[in-house]
């Protein structure tokens, strides 16, 4: 892997829909850069602190949202000279997201009052009453057509869904929940899935007119769903909840076809290879010692901390690290809080709260675990090459680690002083976005050859 200088942000970066630009907040100013040379193309100057940046799907303009004003402004990279500047006065914002169409922009007043639609080509706008939720409550089609967003009056939860060209509300269903914690379409836009708060474990799958296709429920008594994501194929719908359990269910029946425990302790049979990062020492030859002041030098860098890592495969049965959460406090740290699948819907990746520093891979086609990953420090992040069964992730630390169906290694950032907390790979597969907390870096990843990519069958 290539990696290149760092460079400041304090903010969101983000890779542009199709990967020719990174977009980074510096302050007050948005700077856009060139994925393969990283020279500065566009520079925009915002009247304040940027909070959020997203690109619009054709990648020819970009979003900025300075929530502490609150407003929004978006620039055009074709034509530097326009501007746009939304200001909701008193209601204020508290998001913003592009419409599919690239020329619409959806915004969230303060307190949920109001939706409205802000129209880049004719400056007209539409309003939506009452949403639901700020960030959350929102989705598309996969083709751009449609939005279905929830809403809450007279202590009930709907959806509308609009038509994302001329924005009219197409119909208005209410639907069986508590409190809506989340929508979401499937891939194939034949099914939308609704899930009720932590309270009460209810998922829901609902048809485009309204219909209740399915009422999911594991259980009554305890905290419920904590994340439900669909598979990219659209065949599965991944539940995961807080009783530590991942759960998946098919698009057929919507019946669960498969259940996975994560359990603290690892017995024998197991098929799946289990991965300890371990310190590995710098090793000194010396056969060739010279006091010099190089040698000195390196030294005091040794004796500093700096070390590599590697991956250790481990034997069954094996204890891993586990966090009983407090009894005493809300929102506990344990469930199912992140959940992954790769491009090709084979595999998905898990972290139950409760055993951070743990990364659980499922095998979705023999329905059994493929790798369980053990960090030194809670995992931040992970995602999926979109382009083949890779996956990489990062804990806080100065090391990249990645992991493919043939193994697992550590990848050492040659950055002085860089920790890794967040990234994200381009549409194509090619580059890393790694964050650190005030600068960020790009790594060329080198395609993976075909014989790592095989399956469990070879």
């Amino acid at each position: 892997m290539e990696f290149t200088e760092s460079y400041k942000q304090t903010g969101p970066c983000c890779f542009s829909p199709n990967s020719r630009f990174i977009a980074v907040a510096v302050d007050y100013r948005l700077v856009i850069r060139d994925t393969l040379s990283f020279k500065v193309v566009q520079l925009f100057s915002c009247l304040d602190k940027i909070s959020y940046i997203e690109w619009a799907v054709d990648s020819e303009y970009i979003l900025c949202g300075l929530y502490k004003r609150p407003m929004i402004q978006a620039w055009s990279l074709t034509q530097p000279e326009w501007t746009c500047k939304i200001d909701e006065g008193p209601a204020g914002i508290s998001y913003a997201r592009w419409s599919p169409d690239s020329r619409h922009i959806l915004t969230t007043s303060d307190f949920q009052l109001r939706l409205t639609v802000w129209s880049l080509v004719n400056t007209a706008c539409v309003h939506v009453q009452w949403p639901k939720h700020g960030s959350k409550g929102v989705s598309f089609t996969q083709d751009g057509k449609f939005a279905a967003i929830c809403t809450r009056r007279d202590c009930k939860d709907y959806v509308n869904l609009l038509s994302c060209h001329s924005w009219e509300i197409m119909g208005v269903f209410a639907v069986d929940t508590l409190d809506l914690a989340d929508i979401e379409w499937s891939p194939d836009d034949s099914a939308i899935v609704i899930w009720d708060s932590p309270l009460e474990y209810k998922v829901l799958i609902y048809s485009p007119d309204g219909r209740c296709l399915f009422k999911y429920q594991a259980y009554e008594s305890g905290l419920g769903v904590k994340s439900v994501s669909w598979s990219p194929c659209g065949q599965f719908l991944a539940v995961g909840s807080y009783d530590q359990m991942l759960r998946v269910l098919n698009h057929l029946t919507w019946k669960t076809f498969a259940e996975f425990t994560h359990l603290s302790t690892v017995r024998g049979p197991c098929c799946a290879a289990l991965f300890k990062e371990v310190d590995e020492p710098l090793q000194l030859d010396m056969s060739e010692l010279c006091l010099s002041d190089d040698f000195i030098q390196n030294k005091n860098d040794a004796s500093e901390g700096h070390f590599g890592v590697r991956y250790e495969v481990m034997e069954l049965p094996v204890t891993l690290p586990f966090q009983k959460p407090p009894a005493d406090k809300p929102n506990p740290k344990q469930g199912i809080g992140l959940m992954s699948w790769s491009n090709d819907s084979q595999y998905i990746c898990t972290r139950n709260d409760s055993m951070p520093t743990i990364l659980w891979i499922w095998d979705i086609r023999h329905l059994e675990i493929a790798a369980i990953l053990v960090q030194k420090y809670p995992i931040r992040a992970v995602a999926w090459d979109p382009t083949c069964a890779r996956l990489v992730l990062c804990t806080g630390s100065s090391h990249l680690y990645m992991w493919t169906p043939s193994g697992a290694y550590c990848v050492n950032i040659p950055l002085p002083q860089f920790t890794i907390t967040d990234l994200k790979w381009n549409s194509d597969g090619s580059c890393l976005l790694l964050k650190d907390k005030e600068s960020f870096c790009c790594a060329a990843v080198p395609v993976l050859p075909e014989s790592s990519e095989y399956s469990s069958d070879e």
